[in-house]
């Protein structure tokens, strides 16, 4: 069996995707490491864990980069900061002649030519703010780039470093992708590429200026090139990535989770910290608390005819936490608004099992945000819960077209009526077909949507790249950077 290491840009503690890959792997008797960072971006600490038969290595990501990079971008707030480093040069240079002299007249040097940028950027932080604007035009997008090239690529190395040698190299998106490229280099074996999502059209990315993203689409292009073979989510990802990148294989891995049961009898633990009963409708969100998830329409469609008793229940966390916590004490929502914290993804069905429906009414703000298919679709599935999708095609062809029969309903994601119309077609079904649906949705879980049929295709894939022993990374070459 092979030998692989992963390369994935988190703490890789609830990344269920890359924690279930590295297991089945595992059980198929590859020996496994997950290079990750730590949690605490500022930790300078490598930490190791045994998980699931692999083990997790967290490397530091590098710092000394950012110290020289807030001095250029906020010279005038730190100008105090640089004068004292400066005069500590100054101070040292006697005790550590000649190189104390020599980094003495550079810190001088540097010193002075630091003090004119101070006062250009001083002015034009004036400027900005007569005009009404909060930073430089172009400021945050050199900001993400330097950090991309200084702290994801820098770690990346760092990880690649530390790396013990493996016959495949495994990089998750395009931030872990780079790791896997300078450790396969030492020997030539093959990487695999394990694409997530479009990460030209995800989040930040898919508004940033033209330029970057046609920089990072030719870095992405030369990458792919050099790999074995792409890992994604679903066909249509692999429809777009195949043509633009044209990698030698493609291998789909739904987010799917594994086969469950339902616990007999019910636990009711999401009821129980929300405070209703078994008769009281709960509209469940579970997942990223983010914008373009749907979190309004959901919020709005509860306030729709027919819904009066429905309560919405938001289980996760998020950078629109506050946002929602504001919303949970509006009066209009009669207390039918509810925030609770994540829960362990190992007991996260547990808790979806509670809700009468799953609302996943993700906006088509971006091209990944159309064709995906979250985990949050199949963890309802897995639970034997009916969901409420959006009308795009990958989660039509889950929720609307399945052999066995319909396991939802579709909607309009920005129109909070249409979300309420769906939620209201479940909800007013009949006894017998509220139940027939539940266990549509189970069995099409056990039957299609689980982690043992998807990650045969991985095993599957590992074994071929291990028979055939087929380096496509040049030994010698790095990938080029940002």
């Amino acid at each position: 069996m092979s030998r692989v290491v992963m390369f994935v840009y988190n703490d890789c503690r609830t990344d269920a995707r890359v924690l279930r890959e590295a297991a089945a792997l595992a059980a198929a008797g590859h020996s496994v490491t997950i290079m990750a960072r730590p949690s605490n971006a500022a930790s300078r600490e490598m930490e190791r864990e045994a998980r699931d038969g692999f083990e997790i290595v967290r490397i530091p990501i590098p710092h000394g980069w950012r110290r020289w990079w807030v001095w250029l971008k906020s010279t005038w707030r730190t100008k105090g900061w640089i004068m004292r480093w400066v005069w500590f040069r100054l101070k040292s240079a006697p005790r550590r002649f000649p190189k104390g002299l020599i980094r003495a007249v550079l810190a001088l040097l540097f010193g002075l030519a630091m003090l004119p940028w101070a006062v250009v950027l001083r002015l034009l932080q004036g400027l900005m703010s007569l005009l009404g604007r909060e930073h430089v035009p172009g400021a945050e997008t050199i900001d993400w780039l330097v950090r991309w090239r200084w702290a994801i690529h820098g770690w990346a190395r760092a990880a690649a470093a530390a790396a013990p040698d493996a016959d495949i190299y495994h990089g998750h998106d395009l931030s872990g992708l780079p790791g896997a490229l300078i450790a396969a280099r030492r020997s030539g074996a093959p990487v695999v590429y394990d694409s997530h999502e479009i990460f030209l059209e995800a989040g930040a990315t898919a508004r940033r200026p033209r330029w970057v993203r046609g920089l990072f689409a030719r870095l992405e292009r030369r990458w792919v090139s050099r790999v074995a073979a792409l890992v994604t989510v679903n066909r249509s990802l692999e429809d777009v990535l195949s043509a633009r990148y044209h990698p030698p294989r493609t291998v789909v891995l739904h987010n799917t989770p594994s086969r469950w049961e339902p616990p007999v009898p019910a636990q009711h633990l999401l009821r129980t910290a929300v405070g209703v009963g078994d008769r009281t409708p709960i509209a469940l969100y579970h997942g990223g608390f983010s914008k373009h998830r749907g979190l309004e329409e959901l919020a709005a469609a509860i306030l729709e005819p027919g819904l009066e008793r429905v309560h919405a229940v938001y289980l996760g966390y998020g950078s629109q936490r506050e946002w929602l916590e504001a919303e949970a004490r509006d009066p209009k929502y009669g207390g039918r608004l509810h925030v609770l914290a994540a829960v362990p993804p190992d007991r996260l069905l547990e808790w979806v099992v509670d809700a009468d429906v799953g609302v996943l009414p993700i906006q088509a703000s971006t091209l990944n945000h159309s064709l995906s298919t979250p985990n949050k679709l199949f963890e309802c599935l897995a639970a034997g819960v009916p969901v409420v999708a959006s009308d795009f095609g990958e989660m039509r062809r889950i929720v609307a077209e399945d052999p066995g029969g319909p396991l939802g309903e579709l909607c309009d994601p920005a129109d909070p009526a249409s979300v309420a119309a769906g939620i209201r077609r479940i909800l007013d079904l009949d006894p017998v077909a509220s139940a027939e649906l539940r266990r549509r949705c189970l069995t099409a879980a056990h039957e299609r949507w689980n982690w043992e049929t998807e990650s045969a295709r991985l095993v599957e894939l590992y074994a071929d790249l291990g028979r055939r022993s087929m380096p496509l990374a040049t030994p010698g070459s790095a990938p080029a950077e940002p």
